[in-house]
């Protein structure tokens, strides 16, 4: 059987998994600095270890509204569709294995051109967690805007 681990993270009450061989580092929330041109999902940007990197909302992606960051809201910093970006979570939970039968297609009634981002649906110990596809949550505009405030 074909098993995956998921860094598992919190947005409002819904939990979220992004695979762990796509993770570069979890990092706690630092000051970022916000950039005129970028698009409402993303924030701004932060200066890591010589490195400026996008910092991108979920929340916002997801229909969530702004909270205050607090000592539990975490980055986890990925590199997607060659871009190194920084998705803020409200909380980062656990690093979790799944069992290929624990996973689950999503729905087709909810599959679409605007939530290429859903990869697959696990149900573990009566929790549903949304497993994420890594190169699915920014848009082709997004990845435009990011890539042109980069080079400046």
């Amino acid at each position: 059987m074909q098993r995956t681990k998921q860094a598992v993270f919190m947005l409002g009450d819904k939990e979220f998994g992004l695979d762990i061989m796509e993770v570069n580092i979890i990092e706690k929330i630092m000051n970022i600095e916000p950039v005129a041109s970028f698009s409402n999902n993303l924030k701004g940007i932060i200066k890591l270890r010589g490195d400026i990197i996008p910092v991108y909302s979920l929340r916002r992606k997801f229909g969530l509204g702004d909270i205050q960051p607090d000592d539990d809201s975490r980055f986890i910093i990925t590199t997607s569709n060659g871009l190194q970006i920084a998705y803020e979570v409200d909380k980062m939970l656990e690093i979790v294995q799944f069992e290929e039968d624990q996973t689950f297609d999503v729905p087709s009634i909810i599959k679409s051109k605007d939530t290429t981002y859903m990869k697959q649906v696990t149900s573990i110990d009566d929790r549903l967690i949304v497993v994420l596809e890594h190169d699915g949550i920014l848009s082709e505009d997004e990845q435009s805007k990011i890539k042109a405030v980069i080079k400046k």
